[in-house]
């Protein structure tokens, strides 16, 4: 399948495309503990959820700490939370020679991989396999507080760890292009927090390579930031992909009236404070009124604005697909 030629006319499919696996773990009754230890199980998961929505496309598990993990940074994991990196591995007297980049398949990536085959079995509809960004990675790898520091105090340390995450994160993309994903989903959530010129200098052009090493026709990456983007806007178009997947910290509209028309646009429902902790009548709210501000343009899609935490009642889930079918109905 062209992917990149898909995803210009996806938007006239009419289907929703939130950022949902994790609330799988109810449909198939294991833990997260679990699921994030076996890509068999991810991909049984992912079939769980396909069979019972009407997605426009499935997205395998957001787990950022799965990349940080390859590179020997300390992951906690909970029966029922996603995993969550604890602690940095490299300070700002670190050497980065030090940093090994890891081989794919290293720790828990070669599951991610046996995800995506796996899943490939299984789902008729297009897969987006999931990745975190560069400078989310290396955000993990140095710590998020010291690399906000760093980057005006040690930049040069800064820049040696994003290209060693750049080189694993290109190559472990194409482990998962070549397992048989359609495209990928790459998170970028720390970028958000930059300035206009920092983003330009510590995340973009490094979102940028591994683009370019990974896509093709038949693989387009989508590009996620859940942070305040709308300052950032010009620095996240010219990372070069093929769409873009917004967080509810922004105003959809107001994002759509920002991104050229031949992008689609994605988001953006409070997947926490709405999707877990609402009810199936504000979530029905919440998704017409997000659907009448927003359909309007031709390139949106509406999803989630992040990752649906996994306990989030499926009454909810199902409550925002029934509002997406009506709406278009």
């Amino acid at each position: 399948m062209n992917t990149k030629q898909w995803l210009k006319t996806a938007s006239s499919l009419h289907k929703a495309m939130p950022i949902l696996s994790f609330p799988g773990v109810q449909l198939i009754d294991i833990p997260v503990g679990e699921l994030v230890r076996s890509g068999a199980k991810q991909a049984l998961c992912m079939q769980a959820i396909a069979e019972r929505y009407d997605l426009l496309a499935s997205v395998s598990l957001m787990d950022l700490s799965v990349e940080a993990e390859a590179f020997d940074s300390p992951v906690r994991f909970g029966e029922g939370e996603v995993p969550a990196v604890t602690a940095p591995i490299l300070d700002e007297d670190g050497d980065p020679e030090i940093l090994l980049v890891p081989q794919v398949g290293a720790a828990r990536t070669g599951e991610y991989i046996l995800a995506i085959q796996e899943a490939r079995k299984l789902i008729k509809q297009p897969i987006f396999a999931g990745s975190i960004g560069p400078f989310s990675l290396a955000g993990r790898l140095l710590g998020m507080s010291e690399i906000m520091v760093m980057c005006y105090t040690e930049p040069t340390l800064v820049h040696a760890v994003l290209t060693k995450s750049a080189v694993f994160l290109a190559e472990y993309n194409r482990a998962l292009r070549d397992a048989g994903a359609d495209g990928l989903l790459m998170a970028e959530p720390a970028a958000g927090l930059l300035s206009p010129p920092l983003i330009a200098e510590f995340s973009t052009p490094y979102v940028r390579q591994i683009i370019q090493a990974v896509e093709a026709p038949e693989f387009a990456v989508i590009y996620h930031n859940c942070g305040n983007t709308i300052p950032l806007m010009e620095s996240i178009l010219a990372t070069g992909a093929s769409a873009f997947h917004f967080g509810n910290a922004v105003d959809m509209a107001e994002v759509l009236r920002l991104v050229p028309a031949e992008y689609p646009v994605m988001g953006n429902l409070d997947p926490a404070g709405l999707l877990r902790g609402g009810t199936p009548e504000s979530v029905r709210a919440a998704t017409l009124e997000l659907l009448e501000r927003c359909s309007k343009h031709g390139n949106f899609i509406v999803s989630s604005g992040c990752d649906i935490p996994p306990q989030a009642p499926l009454e909810n889930i199902d409550a925002f697909f029934a509002a997406v079918k009506d709406f278009y109905a």
